[in-house]
């Protein structure tokens, strides 16, 4: 597959760019998952939080970040709001003062049966196919690796 070369000029136009794109993109499904995750009482974010802990269980409050890519600065407020809602519950690691676990309350863990039916909706408002999805996600996942790496590469001192 021969690609045609984009000129100089067009490399600065919006519609050229993969960011506003990607970017217009998680604006969209974030309005989307507004209205989808109301019934649930829940943001975007803290429902993130709760597929983390529906599907490890309890973790330490930085394991928690790691999957979600959130520092702890983003991720604390986030988990005081879901402990007033009584969804969470935070403790001191009894192996490590320095280490809070998080872990689902009887709320959090009902919740889940609820919000079985968000990632059909999210699917079905995308108009596409399950295998399209998929090979959507990928390649993301594809591309966030690359971005990654390059960003590693770019920043001073790494190599």
């Amino acid at each position: 597959m021969t690609t045609t070369p984009v000129p100089d000029d067009d490399f600065l136009r919006l519609d050229q760019q993969i960011c506003f794109s990607l970017n217009a993109a998680s604006r969209a499904f974030g309005s989307l998952y507004r209205v989808v995750l109301k019934d649930l009482g829940l943001t975007y974010p803290q429902y993130l939080v709760m597929l983390v802990l529906w599907e490890h269980g309890d973790l330490p409050v930085k394991k928690v970040g790691e999957h979600l890519r959130l520092d702890s600065g983003t991720l604390s407020p986030l988990l005081k709001r879901l402990e007033t809602a009584s969804l969470v519950r935070r403790e001191r690691s009894a192996l490590d003062e320095r280490s809070v676990l998080v872990g689902l309350t009887g709320e959090g863990t009902a919740l889940r049966e609820r919000a079985l039916r968000v990632p059909r909706r999210i699917a079905a408002a995308t108009g596409f196919e399950l295998a399209e999805i998929e090979d959507l996600r990928t390649r993301l996942d594809r591309l966030t690796g690359a971005l990654d790496a390059a960003a590693l590469e770019e920043t001073p001192g790494s190599g």
